[in-house]
């Protein structure tokens, strides 16, 4: 499988989304065969062909937007079932404004019943063997973790309580550490010199070294004689990164950061990443300006103030700038000097809230985009104030200024909103991540997401 996909979806979510929509596919076609016969098949088969490759993209769209295709905590049947129910129902509607739009690609209705009955059985025996093969570890890979501290429980947890992460951990190597948890269910064996003998026995695919102090403590020969057979051994923090999709911060050294692979800025992904973020920027003010007016009309009847709310914040390496957000706070909201944002703020205006949770206060920073202060995708940018503390008490904060900050990020999507040291540790840890292996594909996966958290009001305070 290419790096780019198991970078990002591991192989077996992406044969499972495949998969499922094939069996749609074919459930709609079978419906029609059953139903209409082969005659209409021969004499357009590209038009019956095209229907039901639609009625397919449109459903597993409206899955992936009821958060179907992720496998991070596990469901039980009935709220499976129940969400697939939901999501099958915004299919449906959306379908019919395609079908005015396009009304060749109607199907009729005692098919399109019938074929519903169909797909909507196939999906739900798909995603319980499916999720009945995740529970029992089927098809994962056999890991062996050395280390017992802090780091091996981490990816201890990680796995434990992730459905999918596609991984099993065989034993963990080394003494106990009564300061760290780890999985009861997995043995712990103290004596290095079975390194080699694990992984025979357990067919183990990669060795984890996941020690917090690796001085006297790494089994130098154990390691040496299982890597000349051809087994591949990675650090703890580069598994967590590919695990979890975030960098454990606490635990990186500045050694690593020097040679790992990524933190790379060619020409052309800048030029491509800018020119992405000048069309978008373009098109989207274009197209939210009648949302932009409405909600200035409203926020300027709402109470008194400006519209706008202008904010000095820290930008790429270093820089200041102004950022233009719609005021959603009181304008005496800092008369006490610089707080961080609350949950339930109180500072916050009725219309000012709705447009927090929706994300329409974020909308004029298109224009900071277009000025080239900002980039659609990025770390979000912080006020001086508390840069300047956070860089004191975070370690490698400063780094996240190496690019230029987003209107949405990957912390944004992968963290829930937060405005605490403890938050910023743990948001920097993704932007991180996202600075490490900036692409176009990964803003793409992210403006998606971000599309989804919107329309499923996630996240805003």
């Amino acid at each position: 499988m290419p790096v780019l996909f198991n970078k990002y979806y591991p192989a077996r979510n992406i044969l499972f989304v495949m998969g499922e929509g094939g069996l749609i596919f074919l459930a709609i076609n079978g419906v029609y065969f059953a139903l209409a016969g082969a005659e209409p098949f021969a004499q357009e088969p590209y038009l019956y062909a095209g229907r039901s490759l639609l009625v397919t993209l449109i459903f597993q769209l409206t899955f992936y937007f009821f958060d179907l295709y992720d496998w991070s905590v596990d469901p039980s049947s009935s709220e499976t079932a129940l969400t697939t129910m939901q999501a099958y129902g915004v299919g449906c509607i959306v379908l019919a404004a395609v079908y005015t739009l396009f009304p060749a690609m109607v199907i009729t209705m005692p098919i399109f019943v019938t074929a519903s009955l169909a797909v909507f059985s196939m999906v739900f025996l798909w995603r319980y063997l499916y999720r009945l093969a995740l529970a029992r570890r089927m098809f994962t890979s056999p890991v062996l973790i050395v280390g017992t501290g802090r780091m091996a429980s981490e990816i201890g947890a990680e796995i434990a309580g992730q459905l999918d992460s596609g991984h099993k951990i065989v034993a963990f190597v080394g003494q106990e550490d009564k300061r760290y948890s780890l999985p009861s269910s997995i043995p712990l064996v103290e004596d290095s010199s079975q390194i080699p003998q694990l992984c025979q026995q357990h067919g183990v695919e990669r060795i984890v070294v996941a020690l917090d102090d690796r001085r006297g403590k790494t089994p130098i020969e154990e390691l040496l004689e299982v890597k000349l057979q051809g087994m591949p051994i990675m650090k703890g923090v580069t598994f967590f990164e590919s695990l979890t999709g975030k960098i454990l911060v606490t635990e990186v050294t500045p050694d690593w950061l020097i040679y790992t692979d990524g933190f790379k800025k060619g020409r052309f992904k800048y030029f491509a990443k800018r020119f992405i973020d000048v069309c978008t920027a373009g098109f989207g003010l274009l197209v939210a300006s009648p949302v932009m007016l409405i909600s200035a009309l409203i926020i300027k009847l709402e109470s008194p103030g400006g519209v706008f709310y202008k904010q000095e914040r820290v930008g790429e390496n270093g820089r200041s700038f102004e950022v233009i957000k719609f005021r959603s706070m009181r304008s005496d909201a800092e008369k006490d000097g610089p707080v961080w944002a609350r949950q339930n703020d109180t500072r916050v205006t009725r219309y000012g809230g709705f447009i927090r949770k929706v994300r329409i206060d974020e909308l004029p920073q298109m224009w900071n985009v277009l000025k080239g202060e900002m980039s659609f995708v990025g770390p979000r940018p912080e006020r001086p104030i508390f840069v300047e503390q956070l860089e004191k008490n975070v370690p490698y904060y400063a780094l996240r200024h190496s690019v230029k900050p987003g209107i949405t990020g990957w912390a944004q999507v992968c963290y829930p909103y937060g405005a605490s040291e403890e938050d910023a540790l743990r948001k920097l840890e993704f932007d991180l991540y996202y600075i490490k292996n900036m692409s176009v594909i990964m803003d793409i996966k992210i403006i998606f997401q971000t599309v989804k958290t919107v329309l499923c009001r996630k996240g805003g305070r």
